[in-house]
C-alpha cells in the first residue's frame, strides 16, 4: 500500500551556516558599527544582542533573510519578548521548533479524515505523521491540502512508497 511520512524538520548546518552569513555581514555593515550586535547559535536557539530595540529589528531581519535564503522556513521561528540587558543593550532568544508535536499531529490527522480522500487514513508515530492509501494520487491530493493549511509548522514528506 502507497504510503508517506510527513515530518518537520531543519537542516541544522544551514541554520549554522546561516548564522554565520549573518555575523560576517553585521561585522561589515555601516550601520551596526559601534552597536556591540552580536548572534550567539547554539543549536536550535539563537541569542541576538544590541544596543537598542531598532537595531534588534535590523538585525532579526538580516538573519531571517540569511535563513530564507538558505532554505530554512521561517514558519518554524518562535520568538520569545525582548528583554532588557546589561550595559543598556536587548537581547532576544528565537528558538527554532522541530518535529511535529501531539497537539499538531491530531489537528493534522483531524484534517486528513476530514478533508482527505476516501480510502487514506494517517497515524502518529512518534513526531511523524504516517499517511497511506490505496492510491498514488489520493496521497499527493492529501500533500497538496497539507501544503495549502496553515499549520504553524513547515512540514516537509519524506519516505514516499509505492
Amino acid at each position: 500500500m502507497p504510503s508517506f511520512d510527513v515530518v518537520s524538520e531543519v537542516d541544522r548546518q544551514e541554520v549554522k551556516n546561516a548564522v554565520d552569513q549573518a555575523q560576517r555581514e553585521i561585522a561589515t555593515r555601516f550601520d551596526f558599527k559601534n552597536t556591540d550586535s552580536s548572534i550567539e547559535h547554539n543549536d536550535l536557539a539563537l541569542t541576538l544582542r544590541t544596543v537598542s530595540e531598532d537595531r534588534l529589528a535590523a538585525l532579526r531581519l538580516v538573519v531571517e533573510e540569511k535563513l530564507v535564503k538558505r532554505g530554512v522556513s521561517l514558519k518554524g521561528m518562535d520568538y520569545a519578548k525582548i528583554e532588557d540587558a546589561t550595559q543598556n543593550t536587548v537581547r532576544q532568544v528565537i528558538t527554532i521548533k522541530v518535529g511535529i508535536g501531539s497537539d499538531k499531529a491530531r489537528e493534522i490527522n483531524r484534517m486528513i479524515k476530514e478533508k482527505g480522500p476516501k480510502g487514506v487514513s494517517s497515524q502518529t508515530q512518534g513526531e511523524t505523521v504516517r499517511v497511506t492509501g490505496k492510491k498514488r494520487d489520493d496521497l499527493q491530493a492529501v500533500m497538496a491540502l497539507l501544503k495549502g493549511a496553515d499549520l504553524g509548522i513547515p512540514l516537509q514528506f519524506n519516505n514516499f512508497r509505492d
